[in-house]
């Protein structure tokens, strides 16, 4: 059997420098231990989580898209159509925006070419979507399924996310309003979303103060997203566009739609971990001074949650 290999090998003359270095190791383990990341990293691997960002992605690409686009058709304010949508998100800029603005038909094309027969299986498909991030929520959480017949729970939360990707996307250019008060808008709307989006999804069977984590944690990974598709995913879209045409800036836009998955997901994962971790005492504690000798009733009290008995 190898030797274990010292990850603060002796150097001649340096004795402080190793132990500064296993200080700072046995810090790391006990900040690792202490905080629990290990079991974050366990629910993510065991929840798959870059296999359901790929399909996220893909569905996204084939559902919610092509619903956008019809949306974005028949809105009243003046823009080019999803592209606008899509370059706010990306953090696009330049030619980047150019690219990815000439993959999409102008919206009279789009009203001209659709029937109320083809809105209607977008509209089906679009429902399968919402399933399957309903899927993906209830397994993060531990939640049963669902009946079928709750199917308009997911029209609801697919209408109400076109509803936010259209206001955030339109906000700034609507009201005139400058970057700070388009940025705060942006973010009020989506914690508000993803806040209540969770608890309508699961049918209420996670509380809000469960819920509020992952929200928080959903959207300042969807602005770390933006920010990283400026440096990165910009600069890829132009130099694909000129090596590949439009297949290039399509193919560049899947990489971040399974981002856009990875942190959805990622979100609720983290939001569920926390909760277990630091929330879920506090909510009991503060249930127990609430009620006379410190007694606790099943389904009161906002840490409760349904997918793991307390």
């Amino acid at each position: 059997m190898r030797p274990r290999r010292d990850p603060c090998p002796p150097v001649m003359g340096a004795s402080p420098y190793r132990a500064v270095c296993r200080a700072v190791l046995r810090g790391a383990g006990r900040v690792w231990h202490d905080l629990r990341f290990k079991d974050l990293y366990r629910s993510g691997k065991e929840f798959e989580l870059m296999s359901r960002a790929m399909g996220f992605a893909a569905l996204a690409l084939l559902t919610v898209i092509p619903l956008l686009i019809v949306v974005a058709a028949v809105s009243p304010f003046p823009h080019r159509g999803l592209a606008v949508w899509v370059v706010y998100g990306m953090g696009l800029t330049g030619s980047s925006a150019g690219a990815v603005t000439q993959i999409f038909s102008a919206p009279a094309r789009v009203l001209g070419t659709t029937s109320v027969f083809s809105a209607l299986l977008l509209g089906v498909f679009g429902i399968s979507f919402a399933g399957s991030v309903q899927a993906g929520f209830e397994r993060i959480w531990g939640c049963p399924v669902g009946p079928w017949h709750k199917i308009w729970r997911q029209a609801v939360w697919l209408a109400a996310l076109l509803a936010y990707i259209f206001a955030e996307a339109t906000v700034g250019t609507v009201t005139n309003a400058g970057l700070a008060a388009t940025g705060a808008v942006a973010v009020v709307a989506g914690l508000a979303f993803f806040w209540w989006g969770l608890r309508f999804l699961t049918g209420g069977r996670v509380s809000y103060l469960a819920a509020l984590p992952g929200a928080v944690a959903t959207i300042m990974g969807l602005g770390g997203l933006r920010v990283f598709s400026g440096l990165v995913f910009e600069p890829l879209i132009a130099s694909n566009a000129v090596s590949y045409g439009a297949l290039g800036t399509v193919l560049i836009m899947q990489s971040w739609l399974i981002g856009v998955g990875w942190v959805v997901y990622g979100g609720q994962l983290f939001g569920c971990w926390f909760y277990d971790a630091w929330l879920r005492a506090w909510a009991r504690r503060r249930r127990g001074q609430a009620e006379p000798g410190g007694g606790q009733k099943d389904g009161q009290g906002p840490g409760r949650r349904a997918h793991r008995p307390e």
